[in-house]
């Protein structure tokens, strides 16, 4: 037995395959490469090739573009929610939640047809960037601002969230970003999603056993974790004695290394960096050059790599997003990935009912309370 099921296969999937071929690192999101996905494609794009299991051709897409618009708005209900919720509650505790009540506004919520996945799949995705906004702006005591059908789902999200429209830089380094966390094979949240999903809870339940455990800071909780590091360490010229330091206490220098990219460069870090780069040359590099700091120290005292939370860190903060959102915007780009694996569990399902190996005492004879 391996500990934390390190190399273990759970299942088969035909959603993503990350593999390591002559030294890189392959990631495809249905056989298609991540670098020309992030490059070419949009996330509403990438969003279909998930859930539908196919590219779409020009009308489909635009068609399922319309229909995410469509779809942005929330039942009063959820907003009401969202005003009532203690302001000190976490913003993913609040998506976990809107995520519950959303499964209990819908009368078809046992009602696992193909199609009926799908409709529930396009409006959680749909749905999740104006949760996500409006919790935000109430938290802060600003009016919220409704979603419009005209801009992208990474423009729209962005121009909820500050109230302005963004640069196109600002658009398509978001876009890119929900791209690039949109899918990535078993992690924890996927598996606990299919877990949910293989005994045939509904969607919804599925949806916020992934979200509670993207709140990890082992998981989706590691750009937040970089961003204080960054804030910490506060000036490049810092970030070597702070990457010693680390070192030496023989502490985690988050942002840092992958179970499944073991001494080669996470894909995803590769395309980020190239874009973290580009949004500070339009606003502050402060952060991003911190960043190429620490990458350089890491690299030089220990061979670490960057994985994907490393640069999303200082791309979130130059499109004023707040720290403890960063994880919400993780789970904005990987609903496509949850939906498309509950969804293809759900199309041939087995009960994931592993076993644990006892470590424990044994043959213990029992002694009466009155003898202890």
């Amino acid at each position: 037995m391996k500990d934390g099921l390190e190399g273990v296969i759970a299942c088969q999937t035909k959603i993503s395959r990350i593999e390591l071929v002559n030294g890189k690192a392959v990631l495809e999101y249905r056989g298609y490469d991540i670098r020309d996905l992030a490059r070419r494609a949009s996330y509403e794009e990438v969003a279909y090739l998930l859930i539908y299991g196919e590219l779409p051709k020009k009308y489909e897409l635009q068609d399922f573009k319309i229909e995410l618009a469509e779809r942005r708005d929330l039942p009063p209900q959820i907003i009401g929610l969202l005003t009532h919720l203690p302001p000190y509650t976490h913003p993913m505790v609040v998506l976990r939640t809107a995520t519950s009540y959303l499964g209990s506004l819908d009368r078809k919520i046992d009602v696992k047809t193909r199609e009926e996945n799908l409709e529930k799949a396009k409006n959680l995705i749909a749905k999740f960037p104006t949760i996500i906004a409006y919790y935000q702006r109430i938290r802060t005591g600003r009016n919220i601002i409704q979603p419009t059908l005209e801009l992208s789902h990474a423009a729209n999200f962005l121009y909820m969230l500050n109230g302005e429209m963004p640069s196109r830089t600002a658009e398509k380094a978001l876009d890119m970003d929900l791209i690039l966390h949109a899918e990535h094979e078993l992690n924890a949240s996927t598996f606990a999603a299919r877990i949910a999903a293989s005994t045939l809870a509904d969607m919804y339940a599925c949806v916020v056993a992934a979200t509670g455990t993207l709140m990890g800071p082992l998981h989706g909780g590691a750009a937040q974790e970089v961003m204080k590091m960054l804030r910490e360490i506060a000036t490049p010229r810092r970030a070597e004695g702070y990457v010693r330091k680390k070192i030496e206490k023989g502490e985690r220098i988050m942002g840092f290394g992958h179970r499944v990219y073991r001494g080669v460069m996470d894909p995803r870090a590769e395309l980020l960096r190239r874009l973290a780069k580009k949004l500070a040359a339009e606003g502050s590099t402060k952060w991003f050059e911190i960043s190429e700091e620490i990458a350089k120290a890491a690299y030089k005292h220990k061979k670490l790599l960057p994985n994907v939370d490393f640069y999303s860190a200082s791309i979130y903060a130059n499109l004023g997003i707040p720290d403890d959102l960063f994880v919400n915007i993780f789970a904005m780009g990987r609903i496509s990935g949850w939906l498309a694996h509950i969804i293809e569990q759900y199309e041939n399902n087995r009960l994931i009912r592993p076993r644990a190996e006892y470590v424990g005492e044994k043959e213990k004879k029992f002694i009466p309370i009155s003898e202890r």
